[in-house]
This record gives structure tokens, C-alpha cells and sequence, in this order.
């Protein structure tokens, strides 16, 4: 059984916005997110490179993460439109800092960048504790 934990549908929808680093973060690669997001893609040419490695990361982020109740894609999409508001945060469990995040605005954005950095081990931790029964 393969463990599909990301999307590649959504890599390719969020490589769009590659630029920004977006797909990156997504599939668990937060140092080249953030050269992306402050070289905008490597001034477009890592960008285009990327349309192509995009299976690859995929297949990557797939063996990196634990699969489960919490999935990626869902908690990334609420990350990515809903991040100032907590909808992630409260999607996977964390109720409190979902909560303080609505009341600040991702705790004045900062708690946001560290959500980008951090949210695929978030899940996977919480997913493995699940599993763990």
C-alpha cells in the first residue's frame, strides 16, 4: 500500500504561484520555499524547472510523511488562504493556537511564516500519534 500523503494535482495548482515558493513549502522543502519566495523562483528559471521535478517531489514528500486523519492537502489549502484566521491550525487539532490566531492574525503573521515552515511535520507527528492508537 503506497502512503499518498500529497497531491500532485495540488503541487501543479500551487506551482502556478511557483514564485512565491508556495509548491516547496507544500512538499516539505522550506529552505528552497524561502530562496523562492525572495529570488521569485530563481528570477523565473528555477521556477520552470521545477514544472518538471514537481513528480519527483511528490513521490519524496510521500515517503518523508505519515499518512492519516489529518490530510496534507486540506490542511495546506486552509494554510495557504486561510492561514491568518487559524482554519489550519484548528483543522489539525490545535484548537488554542487556532484560536489565538484568529484573535491576532496568525499571531501578526509571524505564527503563519513558522506554519509554512513547520506544517508538514505537524501533521505527520499528529498523524503518527494516531496511528500509535
Amino acid at each position: 500500500m503506497t502512503n499518498d500523503t500529497h497531491s500532485k494535482t495540488l503541487g501543479y495548482l500551487l506551482w502556478i504561484f511557483g514564485f512565491t515558493g508556495a509548491h516547496r513549502f507544500y512538499y516539505g522543502k522550506p529552505v528552497s520555499g524561502t530562496i523562492w519566495f525572495f529570488t521569485f523562483g530563481l528570477l523565473g528559471i528555477g521556477w520552470i524547472i521545477d514544472l518538471f521535478l514537481i513528480p519527483s517531489m511528490d513521490r519524496e514528500a510521500d515517503s518523508r510523511f505519515v499518512g492519516g486523519d489529518s490530510n496534507y492537502s486540506v490542511a495546506w489549502l486552509l494554510l495557504t488562504f486561510l492561514g491568518i484566521f487559524g482554519a489550519h491550525r484548528m483543522y489539525i487539532g490545535k484548537w488554542i493556537s487556532g484560536i489565538l490566531y484568529l484573535l491576532t492574525g496568525g499571531v501578526f503573521l509571524l505564527g503563519v511564516l513558522y506554519d509554512f515552515w513547520t506544517l508538514n511535520a505537524q501533521i505527520s507527528e499528529r498523524n503518527h500519534g494516531q496511528s500509535r492508537g
